[in-house]
């Protein structure tokens, strides 16, 4: 309690010597406080001019965002807008050339419908025509000769077998329908009949290679080119046939394997016929094998010309 008691006598003894000095730091203290007031004030004012800043570089920003979404809205828009355009533009023709392909394919059907009717009319008329033909035939086959007269000599069977029992005209045009119709056997025997009765006739030449043709269509190379070389032969100053006998002779050859002799046919069609309807493909044969063949010139227009068939 003594101890006590004297320090606080010794507090009062020396407090008026340190009092001066802790008023000086009180005001250095408050001094440093009022400066820290001011730098926390300004710091605060920036703080506030700084989020002005921000605030109205955000509303900008966000300005900004509003008219892009704009015009992102308008470009979608109107590109939504060409596309349905382009579709209306590309989609109905297509739609519509479909309808028509739909409708195209229902006439062809149609047609070919008809076409076979058609066809299968044109084949009844084509065997009522034949028969109608072999009645004709028949009817025009002269009468059987009068009884010979006792003790006279009848005529022998080959002068009968001589005798021609139908016209020329009708005889060729027989054998031409029949090989046109694919009746090449019958044809052929037509043709042949043609030669043996009307052999001197201006038609002769062609009914030769007609029976060369058939043979050559059928296979009978070995024939045919055996036909072909009577027409070339027989008929040396024929023009309509001629030019055919020879291509179809080398075609023949050709056919048999002796492509040199065939390659001489086609050469000598160009030399004789340069401007006939056989001379290009016989161009064309000659440049297949490796052999050139210059371009056959076009044929002088001539007035019109009905070629015997």
């Amino acid at each position: 309690m003594k101890v006590r008691s004297l320090g606080v006598l010794l507090a009062l003894l020396f407090a008026p010597a340190y009092a001066p000095a802790a008023n000086r730091e009180m005001q250095e203290l408050q001094r440093d406080v009022a400066q820290l007031q001011d730098q926390v004030k300004t710091l605060q004012n920036m703080q506030n001019e700084k989020l002005t800043e921000l605030k109205t570089l955000v509303q900008q920003s966000i300005n900004v965002a509003d008219k892009a979404s704009t015009s992102v809205a308008v470009i979608q828009s109107g590109l939504q807008q060409n596309l349905q355009d382009q579709q209306a533009k590309v989609v109905t023709p297509v739609v519509g050339l479909a309808t028509r392909m739909d409708q195209m394919s229902t006439d062809l059907r149609t047609l070919q419908g008809a076409v076979s009717d058609l066809t299968s009319l044109i084949s009844k008329l084509q065997v009522q025509l034949t028969d109608l033909n072999n009645a004709v035939k028949v009817l025009q086959t002269p009468p059987a000769p009068p009884p010979a007269a006792p003790g006279a000599p009848g005529p022998g069977p080959q002068a009968a077998a001589d005798t021609p029992t139908i016209k020329a005209t009708d005889l060729y045009e027989n054998a031409q329908r029949d090989r046109s119709s694919g009746k090449l056997d019958l044809a052929l025997q037509e043709f042949s009949d043609y030669l043996r009765w009307y052999g001197n006739t201006d038609l002769a030449p062609n009914a030769q290679f007609y029976i060369a043709y058939i043979h050559y269509s059928q296979g009978d190379f070995d024939d045919a080119l055996k036909e072909f070389d009577t027409v070339l032969e027989k008929y040396p100053d024929d023009i309509n046939k001629r030019p055919d006998a020879l291509y179809y002779k080398g075609m023949t050859l050709v056919r048999l394997g002796r492509r040199t002799q065939g390659a001489d046919e086609f050469k000598e069609l160009l030399k004789r016929y340069p401007n006939h309807d056989l001379s290009r493909p016989a161009c064309n044969q000659l440049t297949t094998m490796g052999l050139k063949c210059a371009a056959p010139r076009a044929a002088a227009p001539t007035g019109p010309r009905r070629k015997k068939q």
